[in-house]
């Protein structure tokens, strides 16, 4: 049964559209962005806005695992993502699923039970949810395993990232953050040190190894980027075997790096709302100020991404349409889809309805489904629900 909309216009509202904040109406039909009178949902006090495009979010983790010892079904962490997701203007998202020597859930088995739970939920999801593989480099052996995946699932997005060094950093400086990650896979510290050893004797083979993926990935189609790039010469010996995406550069260096090969600049829209990293790394704002940002990211916390844009409007950053576009026209850009990211004739129906006074989202519209509905949008959008099905009758 479908949740599709009617024909609807939303009236009374301020539009963003063709790049500017406008006093106007928007059509929804069969889905998609239209035209032409139909029946009315009065909307004043509000923003209309293009729906959220989430690049990377890990939150899906927290509701399949809310405590590591406690893990749910997978599906019911997708339910509640999906929701949650929906709740806070998300139209698009990638879940970012580690394919990873850590193991447990970060490790290949559960990655590949997660996309087969991502395959059997996505019919009944309620956003366009799909997954992105975060892949560390020095997983050698399991790269015709990853490519299996990567075409049995239809994936259309990986990055690479090393995290290794993280773990002999700890080893040093850190033993109790060492003990608590060992502990969050199911090790003692000593163990955990004795998989990333394992790990780091294949480091001859991972130059080799990661260009033969990107070869294949060029022929799938797939795009893929860095995650943590943490100066300018990682991020261009990535960029040089194509993996053109930055994503959470730790530094100015790579993203400068980035920006100046045109390459787009991904950041973690919790370090604009929060004023800064919580892993110590580079403040996003301050690269957002440099023009070396090109599209925020949910990271661990979905209700970010639209404070995050509200943020830099009220620190007088950029206007709300360059902010609004951080999380929804650059998005849609960088992945190739031509069909949402903006409100325009023939696009699909995603759309964002926000209060104006309080900067709540009160409404999400996915694909011309109402996908989230509350507040005093909520009221009104029943009130206009009988005359549209006496109209229908």
């Amino acid at each position: 049964m479908s949740r599709m909309l009617p024909p609807l216009r939303l009236t009374g509202a301020t539009i963003l559209r063709d790049g500017c904040l406008q006093d106007r109406s928007v059509v929804i039909e069969d889905g998609r962005i239209s035209k032409g009178p139909r029946p009315a949902v009065d909307l004043r006090g509000y923003y209309i806005l293009p729906g959220i495009i989430d690049l990377h979010g890990d939150a899906f983790e927290r509701h399949i695992a809310p405590r590591p010892s406690a893990p749910f079904p997978i599906a019911t962490g997708l339910l509640n993502t999906d929701r949650e997701a929906a709740a806070n203007g998300v139209t698009t998202a990638w879940l970012a699923q580690s394919w990873s020597w850590e193991g447990g859930i970060r490790g290949p088995d559960y990655a590949e039970m997660f996309l087969a739970a991502m395959d059997d939920y996505r019919a009944h999801a309620l956003t366009d949810l799909r997954v992105q593989i975060r892949y560390e480099t020095h997983m050698v052996d399991t790269g015709t395993r990853l490519l299996a995946a990567v075409q049995r699932h239809g994936l259309d997005y990986v990055v690479f990232n090393n995290h290794l060094h993280e773990a002999t950093d700890y080893e040093r400086e850190n033993s109790l953050a060492l003990a608590q990650w060992a502990a969050r896979t199911g090790r003692t510290g000593a163990e955990l040190l004795d998989v990333v050893r394992d790990a780091l004797s294949r480091s001859r083979d991972v130059p080799r190894h990661l260009c033969q993926l990107a070869e294949a990935f060029d022929a799938l189609g797939v795009l893929y980027g860095s995650h943590d790039d943490i100066d300018a010469e990682s991020r261009e010996r990535f960029a040089m075997i194509g993996a053109r995406i930055c994503e959470f550069p730790t530094a100015r260096g790579p993203a400068a790096a980035a920006s100046a090969m045109g390459d787009p600049v991904l950041m973690g829209a919790p370090n604009v709302v929060r004023g800064g990293s919580q892993s110590g790394n580079i403040a996003a704002e301050r690269l957002i100020r440099d023009g070396l940002v090109t599209a925020l990211v949910s990271d661990y916390f979905y209700p970010a991404l639209s404070r995050a844009a509200f943020r830099l409007v009220q620190d007088g950053v950029m206007d709300l349409p360059a902010a609004w576009a951080l999380i929804s026209t650059n998005p849609a850009q960088i992945m190739r889809l031509h069909d949402r990211g903006q409100i325009d004739y023939g696009k699909r129906a995603d759309l964002v309805v926000i209060n104006k006074a309080t900067h709540a989202i009160e409404a999400t519209v996915a694909n011309g489904c109402l996908s989230y509905l509350a507040g005093e949008a909520a009221r009104r959008f029943m009130e206009a629900e009988q005359p549209m099905r006496l109209a229908a009758e």
